[in-house]
């Protein structure tokens, strides 16, 4: 059995990670989930959040990726994870993500139309998730 699983992280601008890790914490629509080596398949929506990834071992986090959603699928020794928008958290701005908070705040009460309100509560979510992570 592998004692590494390939984690692909893919944006629409470009590949943010290709590689052997020992475990990535992903942050599933319905909660966090881990995925080891020989991990069941699975296919996922992602929320805005963070994804940890442990390269070495399972307590050691290595790095951290924001991710505004996206999917992730999982087979056998492989996990991909298509995210809208991905910023390794160490490249985050904290007063850039309040910033982009306030204005999510404004196009949620300047909202008419149930399209524009539904974009709004999806761009407040991801500067939530951002500002949070910012910290």
């Amino acid at each position: 059995m592998a004692d590494t699983t390939e984690f692909e992280l893919v944006s629409p601008e470009r590949l943010v990670a290709s590689e052997q890790v020992a475990m990535v914490v992903v942050p599933g629509a319905e909660g966090d989930f881990g995925v080891l080596p020989q991990h069941s398949p699975m296919i996922s929506t992602i929320r805005p959040g963070v994804i940890s990834i442990y390269s070495n071992d399972t307590t050691n986090v290595s790095s951290k990726i924001f991710v505004a959603g996206g999917f992730a699928e999982v087979v056998g020794d492989r996990c991909t994870v298509l995210a809208e928008e991905a910023v390794a958290v160490s490249d985050l701005d904290a007063a850039a993500a309040k910033d982009r908070l306030s204005a999510a705040e404004s196009a949620l009460s300047s909202a008419s139309s149930d399209g524009e309100k539904n974009a709004a509560v999806r761009e407040l979510a991801i500067a939530n998730a951002m500002v949070s992570a910012a910290v």
